[in-house]
Order: structure tokens, then C-alpha cells, then sequence
């Protein structure tokens, strides 16, 4: 029993942190944009849906940490310019826009890929002693590249010109416009960092879950959850939130569905 706890802490944390992932890019779009975005946890399916295609395709893992990205920031930015520009300022618009792209999104995936859920093989193999179990190395990585996502999009956000404007968009649009930041732009980039950053959320968690065109669904309550609690635009907030939502009852058998995909051994 204690080292089921223990694998069920860590195994939230780790999750935690992907989720934490996903949720900055829900919280820079609905922060900058005023839209309420039910179609984000899909772009994270759609992610792991990528891994596999780039899986089965190249017969490695890790180009997909690249193509996913990219083609989820393509995505964004074409439902960007199709969708949301053509309903900005409103609300109530966008959640039937983005709930009526998020079934096409699902019908697309399964029609294409089937209803089965599907595996992917660790690329990382090997187990470690931690706390009296054996644990996967893999996840450990996961858990890495999702912290090291999270501190260079804030580095992005702090030190780069685009970043700048993003802030100050977000701050006071009409401010910016007024000062000559090309606020349009900035919209289309946002959207398409948002989904990028879901996209390779389910790059990292692929491995760890199942590639499944409902995995959006299940994820998405706690990314909204995550935003809302850590603040509305508090993106530092949102990580913490994310982090700690996962290790609460509430997250716990999004946890448990992990941890009997891929149980660790005991020692």
C-alpha cells in the first residue's frame, strides 16, 4: 500500500507538470483573447496522435517533439484566422465555436485512426530505485522536458520582443495598439503557441497514456480547473495549480488510469 501512495504521488507529479504544459497555453489564449477554448484538450490529443503517426512512420519517438509542435502552431494559427478572428469579443460565441470544432477534431481523428485506443512503447526503457518502488526512467524524463517547456516559455515571455508585446497586449490591448504593436499578429502567434505547447503536452505524455481520440476530453477539466484556480493571466499560478491539482481526490483517477497502463514494479 505505501508504495502504491508513492507511485501515485510521483506519478501526479509528473502529470502534473504536463498538464501545467497544456494549461499555460489554454491561460495565454484566454487571457490575451478573451476566448474560451474547449478545443485545447484535443490539441493535446492530437499530439499523441502525431507521436504515433511519427512513430509508425520514421520508426522513432523523438522527431515528434519537433513535428508536433509545429504543426499544432500551424493549426493554431489557421483556426486563428478561420474561427476565432470572426467571433473575437465574444464569449458565448467562442464556446460554441470551439466545442463544435472540438467534435470535428474528434470525428477527423477516429474516423482516420479508428476508435481503438492505441500503445506506444517507452522510448526510454529501464527502471530505477526511488522510494522503495522501481520507476521508469521515462517518466522522470517527461517530467524534465515538461519543466524545461514551462521555464523557457517564460523565459520567451520576459526576454524576447514578441513576448513583450504579448505581455502588453494582454495588460492593455488598446494601449499597445495606440503604441504601434502589431496586436494582430501578436493574436495569431498566441493562438498558435497555445496549441503548440498542447501539442507537445502530448508528445511528452504519449508514452504514458493512450493514444485515444477522447484523451482531450478527459484532460481538459483540469486544465480549466488549473487556470481558474491558480488566476485568471496568472501563469505562474496556473503551473502551481496544475501541479497541485493532480496530487489532490479530484485528479486521482486520471492518476490511477496512468498508473495501471504503466504500473512501476515494486523492489
Amino acid at each position: 500500500m505505501n508504495q502504491t501512495i508513492v507511485a501515485l504521488a510521483i506519478n501526479g507529479i509528473v502529470f502534473g507538470l504536463i498538464v501545467a504544459l497544456i494549461a499555460l497555453g489554454l491561460s495565454i489564449i484566454f487571457g490575451l483573447l478573451d476566448i474560451i477554448n474547449l478545443s485545447h484538450g484535443d490539441f493535446f490529443m492530437v499530439g499523441t496522435v502525431l507521436t504515433y503517426t511519427t512513430l509508425n512512420t520514421l520508426g522513432l519517438f523523438w522527431p515528434a517533439l519537433i513535428i508536433a509542435p509545429l504543426i499544432g502552431f500551424a493549426l493554431g494559427v489557421l483556426v486563428q484566422y478561420s474561427i476565432i478572428q470572426r467571433i473575437k469579443n465574444n464569449a458565448a460565441l467562442s464556446i460554441v465555436a470551439t466545442f463544435g470544432l472540438s467534435m470535428i477534431i474528434q470525428e477527423v481523428v477516429r474516423m482516420t485512426f479508428g476508435a481503438a485506443p492505441k500503445r506506444i512503447m517507452s522510448p526510454i526503457q529501464g527502471t530505477f530505485g526511488l522510494f522503495g518502488i522501481e520507476y521508469e526512467w521515462y517518466r522522470i524524463f517527461a517530467a524534465v522536458a515538461s519543466i524545461i517547456a514551462i521555464v523557457a516559455f517564460f523565459i520567451f515571455l520576459k526576454k524576447t520582443k514578441l513576448g513583450t508585446w504579448m505581455r502588453a497586449v494582454r495588460h492593455d490591448r488598446d494601449t499597445a495598439t495606440a503604441m504601434g504593436i502589431p496586436t494582430q499578429y501578436v493574436y495569431f502567434f498566441t493562438f498558435g503557441i497555445g496549441f503548440a505547447m498542447a501539442a507537445l503536452g502530448g508528445v511528452i505524455a504519449a508514452p504514458i497514456t493512450t493514444v485515444d481520440f477522447r484523451t482531450g476530453v478527459d484532460i481538459l477539466p483540469f486544465c480549466f480547473m488549473a487556470v481558474i484556480i491558480g488566476g485568471l493571466g496568472n501563469l505562474p499560478g496556473t503551473v502551481a495549480a496544475a501541479v497541485l491539482l493532480t496530487t489532490q481526490k479530484s485528479s486521482k483517477p486520471f492518476v490511477v488510469e496512468a498508473l495501471r497502463l504503466h504500473p512501476p514494479a515494486s523492489s
